[in-house]
């Protein structure tokens, strides 16, 4: 039989009912329960953010070492400390509504200086990553869409010197597609952003496991080393330490193949020509494009047998016993070669010398590795959470009057309008990102300034407390080391 229930207890069931304004979908949420985004929650009938206010501490002269995260029973009261405290956004809360003052707008006396540094997590629908992957493997065609789960989530851009590029997310992903492109776009943000692995597939390439800070595994193959060059950059580093020990050296590469004899640098060495013509492009002496086509053999190219790109071997010019050495940009494949008497390549063991140039090759090649950059324009509720006129704040980021930090990790402020900025997620604390469901990221971000400075810009100075007087409870506060390689977000700001 149904519970039957009184107008009375109906009542206080909904009065118990918070309805979150962080974010526009305004959940309603039942007392002990949380919110969508698992970021807010309803703690006896109070709005609460979930996830403790993060603080970067650092270590000064005639203080104890730094405890990575702070327990309850540790808190005393006294452990934020002007000059050597930092409140990040992580944790802190954010501006929406617009017209809601940043959640923690902190004074402090620095050497001196009175500053101001204004905390809040920004909720992004513009924003992306920039992925870089250091590897000399091919990924896939320029301008390829990327998808995880089967969903579009970025595009394959140009590729750098020994690096490939990906940009992923971004406005059109999160909301200008599918629901489920969006919410499959977002939590791979949200997974990648938090440096965990996510795993993509690129139309017309390879199948990707990248993770911040660590190796791509590409095509099942988990990659050990980017590049030291193109094929003619190696030719003009290593021509000498070959000079004397090979006759032609062939360089491939899937950009610019290389050829000692006809290079610059073989030819200042005084090397005679060898007469081994290799297919392809012929850019300048001993510099050849597209030998090949793009792969995942010998330098990013398709190639496993290297003797496919010999095109003929000029009988005039060519002699028995030619020594020939194939070696790719990384150094992991190589092949040695004699000409017989017929000028047809022999394989034979690579000579001690050989070996040596081609160790140092794979010695001067730096690691494979998994760059994650979060990019995002900052304007909105974010802007307006900081000053009244928040065109006063654009203008003092661009002329460095504002130090702008993410988790107080230093970002890249990108020129032109408006604050784009860009911030690598491995110098920021742990966990540092979330989401809401519309959908979007919600990612920390400061602005530190001196107080004149707030008070000139239209800051909501009423709001300003001093750090010294935070009282954060035990349970909402995680303290965590600065990251000695960043710089102190307090330092001196140089215009």
């Amino acid at each position: 039989m149904r519970e039957q229930r009184t107008a009375g207890e109906t009542s206080s069931q909904e009065a118990a009912i918070v309805t979150c304004d962080a974010c526009p979908v305004l959940c309603r949420i039942r007392p002990g329960r949380s919110g969508a985004c698992d970021r807010y929650g309803n703690m006896g009938g109070r709005l609460v953010r979930l996830d403790p206010l993060v603080v970067t501490k650092r270590a000064v002269e005639q203080e104890r070492p730094v405890v990575p995260f702070l327990e309850g029973p540790e808190w005393g009261g006294g452990i934020l400390r002007e000059g050597s405290s930092f409140v990040t956004g992580i944790g802190a809360g954010t501006t929406y509504p617009d017209y809601k003052p940043a959640p923690f707008i902190i004074a402090a006396e620095i050497e001196g200086v009175d500053t101001v540094t204004v905390v809040t997590e920004g909720i992004f629908s513009y924003c992306g990553i920039k992925l870089k992957i250091d590897t000399d493997r091919y990924v896939g065609p320029e301008t390829a869409t990327v998808r995880c789960e089967g969903e579009a989530v970025g595009h394959v851009t140009t590729a750098e010197y020994g690096s490939q590029m990906l940009s992923l997310g971004g406005v059109r992903h999160l909301t200008g597609g599918s629901k489920r492109e969006g919410r499959v776009t977002c939590e791979m943000m949200v997974r990648m952003l938090n440096r965990e692995p996510v795993e993509l597939a690129i139309e017309g390439g390879a199948t990707l496991t990248v993770e911040a800070g660590k190796p791509p595994i590409i095509d099942g193959r988990r990659e050990e080393r980017m590049r030291v060059g193109c094929g003619s950059a190696t030719i003009g580093i290593f021509a000498r330490q070959w000079f004397g020990h090979v006759d032609e050296v062939i360089v491939v590469d899937d950009h610019i193949t290389g050829v000692l004899t006809e290079h610059q640098a073989g030819r200042f060495l005084g090397m005679k020509p060898s007469g081994i013509r290799i297919r392809g492009r012929r850019s300048t002496p001993g510099r050849y494009f597209r030998v090949a086509e793009p792969g995942s053999g010998w330098g990013g190219t398709d190639i496993t047998d290297p003797l496919t790109i010999i095109e003929r071997i000029d009988p005039k010019i060519a002699w028995p016993g030619l020594r020939l050495l194939f070696v790719s940009t990384t150094g992991e494949d190589s092949a040695w070669f004699v000409l017989d008497e017929n000028l047809v390549p022999v394989p034979a063991e690579e000579p001690p010398e050989i070996r040596k140039v081609t160790e140092r090759i794979a010695e001067n090649c730096e690691p494979a590795l998994c760059t994650v950059l979060f990019m995002a324009g900052a304007g909105g509720s974010l802007r307006a959470g900081v000053t009244e006129n928040p065109v006063r704040l654009t203008r003092s980021v661009k002329e460095m009057l504002v130090r702008v930090t993410s988790g107080g990790a230093p970002v890249y402020i990108w020129p032109g309008g408006g604050i784009t900025y860009m911030v690598d997620v491995t110098r920021m604390p742990d966990q540092a990102f979330g989401h809401v469901p519309t959908p979007a990221i919600v990612a920390p971000i400061e602005f530190t300034m001196r107080l004149e400075d707030y008070r000139a810009i239209g800051g909501h100075m009423e709001e300003v407390r001093r750090l010294a007087d935070m009282q954060p409870e035990p349970d909402r506060l995680r303290l965590v080391e600065w990251l000695p390689a960043n710089p102190w977000p307090y330092a001196p700001l140089e215009g």
